[in-house]
């Protein structure tokens, strides 16, 4: 019977409500086909957290509470492994700010755009079921993916803070992870690319130019099945325009973090993260605590 903990050890889920800054370890682990996960996460934020880092906004500080339903599915597909990964995020959003030089409050809450990831391990995972799958050790891995945020959040078109970003956005991304004893080492890298928002301030256009982004992992497997994660993440670019006309600096920003991990049942693991900002050039300014449980079945 393949070992349950392997396979939750492969999967990390992480419902984030901006693009660019997030801290997924795992993502291309290897995990037999025709597995199911559901996961349930809630993150707290503090700081600079809106989606739209360019805004003529100054001193925003925002208390942000992310709930997240996620779904994931294994498959085979030319005899490699794929996967599909839904998140469906519910933000509310409380603080204040200076607008024009006059202090104001805010107060946000509903649906987030829903994310749908489809990835490929191109390099090193076979498309394995269950029986097969518990012969097989991870080594090294290479894996592909495409992100597509679906603009499903909710959204006002005379605010300047919104939950949903009213835009598509389609983040092609690369990854490669090693398998050294108990130690697995990850790197990422995938550009952000974002469709226009035709809608802003009733009727503007508000434009970003893509966002680069580069995270790096290192996870270290204990004998009972825990594990902790130290990463690392930097983006850059994104600068906004609207209507023509620039509106704000580019991104230059720098997040670390660390992830602790613990199987709680048959098929069911508690995840906790934190991460915060080393460098910010620009927005997403924060820190944030994640807790996620998920639960595997076939």
């Amino acid at each position: 019977m393949v070992n349950i903990f392997k396979i939750l050890a492969a999967l990390w889920i992480l419902a984030g409500h901006a693009h660019a800054q997030e801290l997924e370890p795992r993502l291309y682990g290897a995990l037999p086909t025709k597995m199911n996960a559901l996961g349930l996460a809630y993150g707290l934020s503090t700081g600079n957290v809106v989606t739209e880092p360019t805004l003529p906004v100054q001193g925003l500080k925002i208390t942000g509470h992310n709930v997240s339903a996620v779904y994931i599915r294994t498959f085979g597909i030319a005899k490699r492994l794929g996967r599909v990964q839904l998140t469906v995020p519910s933000l509310f959003l409380a603080g204040k700010a200076k607008l024009n030089g006059v202090d104001t409050s805010l107060a946000r809450g509903g649906l987030g755009d829903i994310r749908l990831r489809f990835s490929v391990n191109v390099l090193g995972t076979p498309a394995y079921e269950r029986k097969d799958f518990v012969k097989y050790t991870e080594k090294t891995i290479v894996g592909v993916s495409i992100v597509t945020s679906i603009p499903t959040g909710l959204y006002y078109n005379d605010k300047l803070v919104n939950v949903g970003a009213n835009r598509w956005a389609f983040k092609p991304e690369i990854g490669v992870s090693k398998k050294i004893g108990r130690v697995y080492t990850e790197a990422f890298s995938g550009i952000w690319f974002y469709m226009k928002n035709k809608d802003y301030l009733k009727g503007k256009t508000l434009e970003q130019q893509p966002v680069f982004s580069l995270q790096a992992h290192t996870t270290y497997y204990f004998k009972n099945k825990m594990s902790v994660s130290a990463s690392g993440t930097w983006f850059n670019g994104g600068k906004t325009i609207i209507d023509n006309v620039e509106a704000g600096d580019q991104l230059d920003n720098w997040r670390v973090g660390g992830t602790w991990s613990v199987p709680v049942g048959k098929g069911q693991s508690l995840k906790l993260q934190v991460h915060t900002g080393a460098f910010t050039s620009k927005g997403f300014d924060y820190d944030m605590a994640l807790i996620v449980y998920q639960y595997v079945f076939f």
